[in-house]
């Protein structure tokens, strides 16, 4: 954590489209607060050299060990318990929770990484099983349409566009544009609703969580030699508005444009999310102010794991079960110690798990060529003193929503935490949350600029969106800002990501060590995260 005073600029209007701050009209001096998560303990390891670790302080013994705090750990552990293991510890790994993390400011909560999920369709059993345990479904889980905890659901008004200099309900541009784009938003729409419903060969559903579950007609799986944007050519989409939204979503759920996604990907992300409640409108979603942390610690509640604060470094194998080396940083000294179990269910980054598993090519996974591209995230929290003044009002100017995206890149405008807060009037304060996917350069060099870029660089970029919006004002609302770096965020699904036989392999294993996490699926979405949890779970019972 790098905490330093700076300037923060107000008043840059335009700066979105210019990239950078043309004019400063106001300033005014506060304190950051800079998170990278894993960078400290990433970069003790790299500068170690082969030189060897403290001796371990202690021996900690368990049957089951689980290898990482984030949802396909949390998942697991939940489902072991639920099937009466209750022997098991949990190792956090750099950051408790993973990309469900959250943190806050006092009382007003804010996400650090995913911010919501969508409703579970019928597939997704794994997910209504959780959501049931915690009262967050509370009638018919397995039904067609659950009920849910009004708390939870999405309330209107839900998002809005700011497009040409004016605010419009929803994401799809649509005012001012021509009749021939919006005929192609209704007809890919159309084509949407008809992909849903399409069955492969084989019968399964052609997009559906968990993928597994998709189905393997070639004629389909060839969706994923060519990108999004090559499909969308090939299919006759011309339309500009329909290009930058679909590149949006691209950028908004995977981190990387649609011009480099899978087309199989990009059409899961609209194909598959179909899920229906008794008391909410189709397609809404779940939210919290903390984003996905409260339901991160809701799991881990339930699970009642035991953790451990610390980092694999090694995970092998021996004649009694597993062995991991764990080691956490005290004033940037290291202290180890080992954990012995029965299995261990490895439910980290497949990047991390390469360098942490010894002779991890026997499992089927070569490193030098099954690790996907990952995609580097930033998320930046803005405490504010007050509501800034829409800048664009009127009976037909759309209302302060929960998610408010301004048509640019990279940018992917920001979310308003205390949006679900039920109360007479709105809070006096809140926070604004902004989402920044750099996915206008290349993974690797967005790292190297995350890692160079001094704190009023990281904040100009962070606050490009929120400045388009509110022009010279918003910096006189700001109280505090703290601004979280995941240089590995996501894995990106690439075309042939389906494809990958390491993948593949890791998917399989059944044995002392056992695989969780997104990677396995190619790209990182709550139920995916949860379904290798869940099956992890049920072959470390066994």
């Amino acid at each position: 954590m790098l905490r330093r005073s700076f300037l923060v600029w107000a008043g840059a209007t335009g700066l979105a489209a210019a990239g950078t701050v043309a004019a400063f009209q106001r300033w005014q001096e506060i304190t950051p607060t800079l998170h990278y998560p894993g960078r400290d303990e990433g970069h003790f390891l790299r500068d170690l050299r082969g030189k060897p670790l403290p001796p371990p302080s202690r021996v900690l013994q368990t049957e089951i060990a689980i290898l990482g705090s984030g949802i396909a750990g949390l998942t697991a552990a939940w489902k072991l318990n639920k099937l009466g293991k209750t022997d098991m510890l949990m190792v956090d790994g750099p950051q408790p929770h993973g990309n469900a993390a959250g943190g806050a400011f006092g009382e007003y909560e804010y996400p650090t990484g995913a911010h919501y999920l969508p409703l579970p369709s019928p597939e997704s059993v794994h997910v209504r099983e959780i959501l049931a345990d915690l009262g967050i479904i509370q009638k018919d889980p397995m039904g067609e349409k659950p009920y849910y905890d009004e708390r939870f659901i999405l309330h209107a008004p839900e998002e809005r566009l700011l497009y040409n200099g004016q605010w419009q309900e929803g994401f799809m541009p649509t005012e001012g544009v021509p009749q021939w784009e919006i005929d192609e938003h209704t007809r890919f729409f159309a084509e949407v609703e008809r992909l849903r419903q399409t069955r492969g060969a084989d019968g399964r559903r052609v997009f559906v969580f968990p993928t597994v579950m998709s189905s393997e007609d070639p004629h389909w799986q060839a969706l994923d030699r060519i990108t999004l944007k090559q499909w969308l050519e090939q299919s006759g989409y011309r339309s500009p508005t329909l290009h930058w939204y679909l590149n949006y979503c691209c950028r908004d759920d995977y981190g990387t444009r649609y011009d480099k996604v899978s087309a199989w990907a990009g059409l899961h992300y609209y194909c598959s999310r179909w899920g229906q409640a008794a008391n909410a409108g189709n397609g809404t979603w779940l939210t919290w102010p903390g984003g996905l942390q409260p339901l991160a610690t809701g799991m881990e509640r339930a699970s009642g794991i035991k953790r451990m604060a610390g980092t694999v470094v090694s995970l092998k194998k021996t004649a009694d079960g597993v062995e991991a080396l764990c080691f956490k940083l005290e004033n940037g000294k290291p202290t180890t110690y080992l954990v012995r179990a029965r299995k261990a269910i490895c439910a980290m980054p497949i990047y991390v798990a390469a360098r942490v598993v010894d002779n991890i090519a026997a499992y089927g996974f070569d490193p030098a060529t099954h690790i996907p591209e990952y995609a580097p995230w930033m998320v930046a929290n803005f405490l504010l003193k007050r509501f800034p003044q829409e800048l664009q009002e009127g009976a037909h100017s759309p209302p302060l929503s929960w998610d408010n995206v301004v048509y640019s890149e990279p940018g992917l405008g920001y979310v308003v935490s205390t949006h679900q807060d039920i109360r007479v009037r709105p809070p006096e304060k809140t926070v604004f949350s902004a989402y920044i996917a750099l996915s206008d350069r290349k993974p690797s060099s967005a790292r190297h600029w995350m890692a160079a870029a001094k704190p009023e660089e990281l904040l100009a970029l962070a606050g490009a969106d929120l400045a388009t919006a509110y022009g010279a004002q918003f910096a006189a609302c700001v109280e505090r800002v703290d601004i979280t770096l995941r240089g590995h965020a996501m894995a990106a699904p690439w075309p042939n990501f389906r494809a990958n036989a390491g993948m593949k392999a890791l998917r399989e294993v059944d044995g002392p060590i056992l695989f969780a996490h997104a990677d396995l699926s190619g790209f990182s979405v709550f139920e995916e995260a949860a379904w290798w949890g869940y099956r992890a779970a049920g072959l470390a019972a066994k």
